[in-house]
């Protein structure tokens, strides 16, 4: 008998994820708190689509209003929870999916930030595995419709990284990779918090930069400025993850010493820096937005508290200072606010 799986949160991610484990027969329900996106796709069935046609499939699935959890009592004990919300989403959704889970059910946080805690204190730190997806760009078009903006990377980048807690190899770790392969390459890894900080500096250095700006990825890459300020970012969340004794991976295949020389006056490194901005700005959909750029187009509240404010937390608990991260907050949340337009002049003095 397969497994059963629950998705929390069918937008971009658990959309593109949870679509392709359906599309290769795995027992799948989705929940969410969009009626119009969970009545579309239990009539016409979740539409996925990306940069070539050959990416496109419609499969129907089961898809669960938030009113109606309780409907899981009617089948067997959930075995794994992907919690795939906004980080800030996270500790309701967790509780949500607790009481449906199998005595062996583990929770997946396939999200963005660093949420392993909040769940923990939810379901105990044994029933739950990290998942990492790097460099996916998904976004949730409409109603049960689901877009992959770049590219499938396959063996030339691991999108997907699972990983135990305490970084032992397990059946249910690789359980994961498998599922999340369905979408694109995949991995087991020992290393979950080096992950998870590597992914934040990605993050933090492009979210919260779509949000404040209204830019897409090509015009930010364009924009002299704007690389330095993508580059200050990335260099400040490295210093202050290696400070915290993150054990941090490469980088768009660079060190992250590379973004430190970078800062440092080091002009070799900074080409080399903004020639992958330009290059990786110009793949695929060029008027992409990370997650967090999607959020404020459609004016709903942004993880910049859970993903820059990450980084500002933990450079006072260390003694690191983070004046770009800090920047880009109070940026991201005067555009929020309505106090001010998003605007490339936004991050002038960062």
């Amino acid at each position: 008998m397969g497994k059963r799986i629950v998705i929390v949160g069918a937008g971009a991610v658990g959309g593109e994820v949870g679509g392709h484990m359906v599309k290769y027969g795995e027992d799948v329900t989705f929940i969410d708190g969009w009626p119009e996106h969970v009545d579309k796709m239990n009539k016409d069935g979740l539409r996925v689509t990306g940069v070539t046609a050959e990416e496109e499939f419609t499969v129907p699935v089961k898809a669960l209003h938030l009113s109606g959890t309780q409907e899981l009592n009617k089948g067997a004990p959930v075995d794994i929870a992907f919690v795939c919300v906004k980080s800030y989403d996270t500790e309701w959704a967790t509780h949500l999916i607790k009481p449906y889970l199998a005595p062996d059910g583990f929770v997946v946080s396939l999200q963005n930030c660093m949420n392993e805690e909040t769940i923990a204190r939810i379901v105990g730190w044994g029933k739950i595995v990290g998942c990492i997806a790097a460099k996916i760009s998904c976004e949730l078009k409409g109603p049960a419709y689901v877009q992959r903006n770049i590219p499938i990377h396959g063996n030339k980048h691991t999108v997907f990284r699972a990983g135990e807690i305490h970084g032992e190899e397990t059946e249910r770790a690789k359980e994961v990779a498998r599922l999340c392969g369905f979408t694109d390459s995949s991995m087991v890894t020992d290393n979950i918090w080096g992950e998870r900080w590597s992914k934040l500096v990605a993050n933090a250095s492009s979210n919260g930069v779509s949000a404040s700006t209204g830019l897409g990825k090509a015009a930010i890459a364009d924009d002299p400025h704007i690389r330095m300020v993508k580059i200050k970012l990335a260099a400040e969340t490295i210093k202050v993850g290696k400070a915290a004794g993150f054990k941090l991976k490469l980088m768009q295949g660079l060190t992250p010493e590379i973004y430190e020389a970078a800062v440092s006056g080091d002009a070799a490194s900074l080409k080399i820096l903004e020639d992958g901005i330009i290059e990786e700005g110009h793949k695929g959909n060029e008027d992409a937005r990370p997650s967090m750029g999607q959020d404020m187009q459609k004016g709903r509240r942004t993880e910049i508290d859970f993903m820059n404010g990450l980084v500002v937390e933990k450079g006072r608990e260390h003694g690191i200072p983070t004046p770009a991260n800090e920047g880009l907050i109070e940026a991201v949340k005067k555009v929020e606010r309505g106090e001010a337009p998003a605007s490339a002049s936004i991050l002038a003095n960062i």
